[in-house]
C-alpha cells in the first residue's frame, strides 16, 4: 500500500478562474532562454575582424602631401583612408570618391563632402 493510493485515481483538478492553457503556450514555457545575456553579442564582437594600421614610409607620405597641394576645392578626388574601430584595436581601410572641399592646416585634416579625414589616416589620394 502506497501513501498516494487515496488520490492516485482522482480526476485532474480544473480551475474555475483560469482557462486551460493550449499545448503551444505550455511548450513555450519550457523553450530555451539566454542565461548569459549579451554573450552571443560578445562572441560576435570578438570574432569581428579588423585591419591593422599600415605605417607609410616617408616617400608615400610625401606623395600624399604633394597630391593634397595640387587639389583644388570642388575637384573630384578618390581617397583611401584608415578609419579606427570604435570598440577594438585596428579598424578598416575605406575608399571614397567624392568632392574635395579643402584642407585645414591647423587641424591637419582634409574636408570632403562625405567626411573630414585627418591627414595621418590617409593611405592614398588619387
Amino acid at each position: 500500500m502506497s501513501k498516494y493510493d487515496d488520490i492516485i485515481r482522482l480526476s485532474r483538478p480544473v480551475s474555475e478562474k483560469h482557462p486551460r492553457m493550449s499545448m503551444t503556450d505550455r511548450a513555450a514555457q519550457f523553450s530555451p532562454f539566454a542565461a548569459l545575456t549579451g554573450y552571443d553579442a560578445a562572441v560576435q564582437e570578438t570574432a569581428r575582424r579588423t585591419d591593422a594600421r599600415i605605417e607609410l614610409d616617408e616617400d608615400a607620405k610625401e606623395e600624399i602631401d604633394r597630391r593634397l597641394r595640387e587639389l583644388q576645392p570642388g575637384e573630384p578626388v578618390t581617397v583611401t583612408y584608415f578609419r579606427p574601430d570604435d570598440r577594438k584595436a585596428g579598424g578598416a581601410y575605406l575608399t571614397v570618391t567624392t568632392e574635395f572641399l579643402g584642407f585645414d592646416p591647423i587641424a591637419r585634416c582634409i574636408r570632403l563632402t562625405v567626411a573630414t579625414i585627418p591627414v595621418s589616416d590617409l593611405y592614398g589620394v588619387e
